[in-house]
């Protein structure tokens, strides 16, 4: 038999490469090809066969919801199965996708867990998970149930104290649980969801501080940072990693962690949106905890 084919399909190059890592670790006969955008995976399922596709939703010159439709309209990709990744989680996004003929969802951040999950179910309903399960190793050999940066570095996080002049910090009012400021949102992990401030704002990253939880975030760790902005309630869901954590104050059980989170969509409408913010001056300079 020959082997099951996987297209993976994203415009952020460390989310392909996150879901291939996580895919042949865990089902190592299995062929993966990749694509930039839908346009890309457009051509390759021309000319090329495929068992599963795992497709981002927002990606520049074709989305996923257009790569879905084209899909469904080809006689020999109508029954194929196509599994959509994305921050979409809105009930509107669901019936457009449901009503466009995908088969299931993987929702960003997602854990290894998660994703394998729904491949393997995918695999079932197509009658090829005994093929590729033929040459996996055991679960525990692979850490299937680590959070998603496992599959690239296998690490954890490490909290650096940096030097306390770089933090204006009022560590008197940091056991206050509100953050206050202009720029806030939101940025759900695997591990849950987390208010947080923007300190600073650029199209390439962000700047944010939280208050430490129980479950310290993990660097390189897959997220999305949800922005509520403007009197019409705009939200934009950006899709990244957390490139570096550190805590906020001066002492080594800190109250307080800044985490920059660096953007992976090339989405022309999120820049538009970045640069809007921006220009509005949505950042904070100093954040202050509980002020």
């Amino acid at each position: 038999m020959s082997k099951v084919s996987v297209l993976v399909v994203d415009d952020a190059s460390f989310i392909r490469d996150l879901v291939k890592n996580c895919l042949r670790n865990y089902f190592p006969g299995i062929s993966i090809e990749d694509a930039i955008n839908g346009r890309k995976a457009q051509a390759l399922l021309t000319r090329e066969s495929f068992d599963l596709v795992l497709c981002d939703w927002e990606m520049p010159e074709m989305s996923g919801l257009e790569l879905l439709t084209w899909c469904r309209e080809q006689d020999r990709l109508k029954a194929l199965p196509f599994i959509m990744v994305t921050s979409r989680g809105d009930k509107e996004n669901v019936v457009q996708a449901i009503q466009a003929g995908v088969s299931d969802f993987v929702s960003k951040p997602f854990t290894n867990e998660q994703l394998l999950s729904k491949v393997k179910k995918a695999f079932t309903k197509a009658g090829l998970l005994d093929a590729v399960m033929a040459s996996a190793p055991s679960r525990a050999s692979t850490g299937v149930m680590n959070d998603s940066l496992n599959a690239l570095t296998g690490g954890k996080a490490q909290v650096v104290t940096p030097s306390a002049a770089s933090r204006p910090v009022s560590v008197a009012q940091a056991s206050n649980q509100t953050l206050t400021g202009r720029g806030q949102g939101q940025l759900r992990l695997s591990t849950g969801n987390q208010p947080c401030v923007i300190k600073a704002l650029s199209l390439k990253e962000a700047l944010l501080v939280v208050r430490r939880s129980e479950v310290l975030p993990q660097i390189l760790a897959s997220a999305v940072l949800d922005l509520e902005q403007g009197e019409r309630a705009e939200v934009a869901r950006l899709n990244g990693y957390l490139h570096a954590i550190v805590a906020y104050e001066p002492k080594a059980d800190s109250d307080w962690l800044q985490l920059t989170f660096r953007f992976v969509d090339q989405d022309a409408e999120k820049l538009n949106y970045l640069s809007r913010l921006i220009a509005r001056g949505t950042a904070q300079k100093h954040f202050v905890p509980g002020a």
